[in-house]
């Protein structure tokens, strides 16, 4: 059985939720294992370090005690993000403490994975690794990863330029693992559309921001709401690299949507001291599917219609 099938088998839905930068915790991350999809949050949203340690207790704790009671259940593994960034001075922490709970899957993004692949490996664990481009495919397996996570145009966040039309199919020249894709994935009939690509499981972040476990504020949930594809703003303004954010979010911070065309990467920072909080605090990170999103849902209820999505979009497709 292949890696992406011994995964499957443990879903209810081919779905791995995104690591969401500062609003992932371990609430929302149970809330989607307990449902039957994998959660995942940044190592970074837990601070100060310490309380990464507290996180995975938490979260190995529950999943366990909800297993032993219900035995038939699909429970999901979870994933943790560690950004591979020179400003990130936890990752070597953040690292053996994840291999001391031996987090099943870690979420390797910005640059290449390679120390991160071993140390995973020495205790068993997958590595899947973000990309936007076969350059970062290629390197991501030259350094060892089990399986990728391409980032296609109208992710939230970081987000790359190409069609999921156009990258998964080019990937799938060279690479037959695990694949998750990424762009504007909103409900049951994206995910189904991620495997009749060639991808194994859609990987959905903004959907999972409007729900009441994820840590965001109300004002950011309901902006989601409020939303449509043409109030995202591609751009590189304020990381140095490229990424989709909420216009209106973008202009009540006071800046003119106009004035922010061009970043400087230099001044991307994850460091517990920076100065730069506004990113992501106040500039809010969406995908352009934002426009199907109409409501804030328990992260249960969600699943559940995602899967009744799934469901009725298999029926109509096979009954053709």
């Amino acid at each position: 059985m292949s890696v992406a099938q011994e995964i499957r088998k443990q879903l209810a839905l081919p779905v791995l939720g995104a690591p969401l930068f500062i609003i992932g915790n371990p609430d929302l991350v149970i809330a989607q294992c307990k449902s039957g999809i994998i959660g995942s949050f940044p190592a970074l949203n837990a601070r100060p370090a310490e309380r990464l340690e507290n996180w995975l207790s938490k979260i190995d704790t529950e999943l366990r005690d909800f297993k032993r009671k219900n035995p038939l259940a699909k429970v999901a593994p979870y994933a943790v993000n560690q950004i591979i960034h020179s400003s990130n001075e936890r990752l070597d922490q953040d690292i053996e403490v994840c291999e001391k709970f031996k987090v099943p899957i870690i979420i390797t993004s910005l640059s290449e994975p390679g120390k991160v692949v071993s140390k995973v490996h020495g205790y068993g664990g997958l590595v899947f690794h973000d990309v936007i481009s076969i350059r970062h495919a290629e390197k991501a397996l030259e350094a060892g990863v089990d399986g990728l996570i391409l980032v296609c145009a109208g992710a939230g966040g970081h987000a790359g330029k190409l069609s999921p039309f156009a990258l998964v199919r080019e990937v799938r020249q060279f690479f037959s693992g695990p694949i998750a894709l990424s762009g504007a994935i909103t409900d049951g009939s994206g995910i189904l559309a991620c495997e009749s690509m060639g991808a194994d499981f859609a990987y959905m972040g903004t959907r999972f921001i409007a729900t009441n476990e994820a840590n965001a504020s109300d004002a950011y949930k309901n902006m989601i709401i409020d939303s449509k594809a043409k109030d995202i703003v591609y751009t590189p303004f304020f990381t140095g690299v490229h990424g989709n954010y909420l216009l209106k979010s973008i202009v009540s911070s006071g800046l003119d949507p106009r004035d922010i065309m061009n970043g400087d990467k230099s001044l991307m920072d994850f460091g517990d001291k920076r100065e730069r909080l506004k990113n992501w605090k106040d500039i809010w990170g969406a995908g352009q599917g934002v426009g199907n999103i109409k409501n804030i849902l328990p992260t249960y209820q969600l699943v559940e219609l995602l899967l009744k999505e799934y469901q009725i979009a298999r029926k109509k497709i096979f009954q053709k």
